[in-house]
């Protein structure tokens, strides 16, 4: 059954490639030598449609960006607002029949399961692809070649409460500093908290010191290499076990306790992501900041998951050239910033993270900063094994267990994983 389904697999990942191929040709004949996709001789489409996830704030922000394309270049946008989670299997169903979009919105961890089904065809940013964060432009490939054009990166950082700290932990060392002195586990008060039990939270600290989760080189992802039981992924496992043990983080703590306690003013610091500034800020006010993750012992920065929201070229598009043009314009320094200032989210283009607009707002710059020291979620199907063994893993570090001996039956687990669902490198 499974080489059936793999044989399934294949063929669909051949239709996509050819599908890709045709049009791609056609353009190279037009543009002749020139280094990337242009619209210069291709007809102007009457419209695009493009998918947009169901959000409100993004919708607005969108909805003034995608006007002003259509004032440029004559172009109508049809914005259709679908869930961006539920994107990919709507198109599978509406591409073949000619209803599907020409652009659509995507979490860029999903982009090996949109590929593997020919649902998006690579995207030629040419000398365009400088302007955005290497990180995220890392994140969008796949196989080596470019499937999105970023438009938004997200990553956690810490926040923290002036009152109880004045200025941010620099060093790791800083941080364990505080955990110590401010904690009164029976007074419900914490220096620090995190949700040590979540591998997308603790992943950075296994990969300061060195771990991986698959060996990725040029965006070639080599599956059957994991990194999370090596050297260096222990020694970040231990640190986790520390907090346990020393009775900084006691091994209930969830999301819902650790917002709840920090917005009561009882931690002085946490790990989070930037979707939570606003509930934060209505708790805390000007007692709020946000810096960085805090350097560990060795110097090195830990590397925190990365997330990049991303514009995808449909397979199914019959206006690439007009719709690349589109995904340019609308990640712009300019457009960037818009969205930023309407729905919150921060550009994935780097002259806009980096503008003043970001870099000046005190709730912010610490993600941004820390966007400089992440790496992307791995965006390959395989990811998907990975989330289980390694919360199991931690949940029994939390306990006490060995944790070299816990990483490698993870790693194991992992192994089997993929290779009982047919995946490879």
């Amino acid at each position: 059954m499974k080489k059936v389904v793999s044989l399934f697999m294949v063929m669909i990942l051949l239709i996509g490639v050819l599908a890709a191929c045709g049009p791609k040709r056609d353009t190279e004949q037009v543009k002749e030598n020139k280094k990337e996709t242009t619209t210069e001789n291709v007809k102007k489409p009457e419209k695009l449609v493009v998918w947009v996830n169901d959000e409100e704030k993004q919708k607005q922000a969108l909805s003034d960006i995608f006007k002003k394309y259509t004032e440029k270049t004559g172009i109508k946008i049809e914005m259709v607002a679908v869930n961006m989670l539920d994107q990919a299997q709507k198109i599978a169903l509406d591409g073949p029949a000619g209803k599907g979009p020409d652009v659509f919105f995507q979490p860029h961890d999903r982009i090996g399961d949109i590929v593997i089904q020919g649902l998006a065809d690579p995207v030629d940013l040419g000398d365009a692809k400088s302007e955005y964060n290497k990180t995220a432009i890392d994140a969008v490939t796949y196989d080596g070649q470019t499937y999105g054009v970023p438009f938004v990166v997200e990553t956690y950082g810490l926040f923290y409460n002036k009152d109880l700290v004045p200025e941010a932990p620099k060093t790791m060392e800083d941080l364990m500093k505080i955990a110590k002195e401010k904690t009164n586990a029976a007074k419900d008060q914490y220096g620090f908290l995190m949700e040590a039990a979540n591998f997308y939270f603790v992943y950075p600290f296994f990969a300061g010191y060195g771990g991986y989760v698959f060996h990725n080189k040029d965006g070639k992802v080599d599956t059957s290499d994991i990194g999370l039981a090596n050297d260096g992924a222990v020694k970040g496992a231990e640190l986790v076990q520390s907090w346990f043990k020393n009775g900084y983080i006691p091994k209930e703590i969830n999301e819902d306790i650790m917002n709840g306690l920090f917005q009561k003013g009882n931690v002085a610091t946490i790990i989070s992501g930037p979707w939570n500034i606003a509930t934060y800020h209505d708790a805390l006010g000007d007692k709020l900041a946000t810096a960085p993750l805090p350097v560990l012992e060795n110097g090195e920065h830990p590397k925190s998951f990365v997330g990049v929201k991303t514009w995808m070229l449909s397979a199914y598009s019959k206006n690439k050239e007009w719709a690349t043009d589109f995904m340019k314009f609308v990640t712009n320094e300019e457009n960037s910033l818009h969205y930023y200032e309407v729905a919150g989210e921060m550009p994935a283009n780097e002259k806009a993270l980096t503008n003043e607009k970001i870099k000046n707002n005190p709730l912010i710059s610490g993600f941004a900063e820390q966007i400089q020291y992440g790496e992307p979620m791995p965006n390959v199907p395989q990811m998907s094994q990975v989330w289980d063994p390694m919360g199991n893993a931690l949940q029994f570090i939390a306990k006490g267990d060995n944790p070299k001996e816990v990483l490698e039956e993870a790693v194991k687990t992992i192994q089997d994983n993929i290779a009982a669902s047919g995946g490879g490198k």
